[in-house]
């Protein structure tokens, strides 16, 4: 680990005062130590993500919460996880986590979120892109096994299509339902209604029907309102 001259110079006062009378408890050494270490840390991350950008197609580099994050183009999403699992310098051979975050806002209203750790270097990294409802994006089940059931669970609620994916079929919603639940335009009613039919003795899906028409109501008190006061 590379430390600086102030770096030093906090080391030389920590072990002056262990030598000497003055005495600053573990505490105060500890907490310095830790902060040397973050210091170094975070260098060496920004320094890596300068090291990733001159390799791979990459939009931009973030650090934050000691974490590195990147921000990739979809087409090169394949290529860049690959990238990160196998160079020697990278060593990402877990996926931690694949999200989906909407933005109804944007034109590619889709954020595709992958979490890494590299148990080799004990860090972990961030890999982002952003789709639209019709691009594909490529499937990375191929490259981390636990990205097949969480590429599933994004179309299903989502609807982002992963190509290339060996079995995508929904996961957690029925079979035979219309639409991706999770995003911000989907209606949070739903469409259709589950219920136990009697005379069939199963379960059947039918439309929604409310109990009474929708109505505007009022939710103005009447106790916060100014009453004039009648006159005396």
């Amino acid at each position: 680990m590379d430390l600086s001259r102030e770096d030093f110079s906090l080391l030389g006062f920590i072990q002056y005062s262990q030598r000497s009378s003055l005495w600053l408890g573990p505490d105060f050494k500890i907490t310095y130590l830790k902060l040397i270490v973050m210091k170094q840390n975070t260098n060496v991350s920004l320094n890596f993500g300068k090291y990733l950008v001159e390799l791979l197609p990459i939009y931009t580099t973030t650090y934050s919460r000691h974490e590195l994050t990147l921000v990739v183009p979809s087409y090169s999403i394949y290529e860049v996880l690959l990238f990160l699992r196998d160079h020697t310098n990278c060593q990402f051979k877990t996926l931690t986590d694949l999200c989906i975050v909407d933005y109804p806002e944007r034109h590619a209203r889709f954020e595709v979120v992958y979490n890494l750790i590299s148990y080799r270097y004990n860090t972990r990294i961030t890999v982002k892109t952003s789709v639209d409802e019709v691009t594909p994006l490529e499937s990375t089940s191929s490259i981390f096994k636990a990205a097949n059931w969480w590429e599933r669970e994004a179309w299903d609620l989502y609807g982002v299509f992963f190509s290339n994916h060996p079995d995508l079929r929904r996961i957690l919603t029925d079979y035979g339902f219309e639409g991706h639940p999770l995003r911000k335009d989907f209606p949070l009613s739903g469409y259709v209604e589950v219920r136990y039919d009697e005379t069939q003795r199963r379960v059947v899906c039918e439309p929604l029907e409310f109990t009474q028409e929708f109505r505007s109501f009022d939710f103005a008190s009447p106790w916060d309102q100014n009453i004039e006061q009648p006159n005396k």
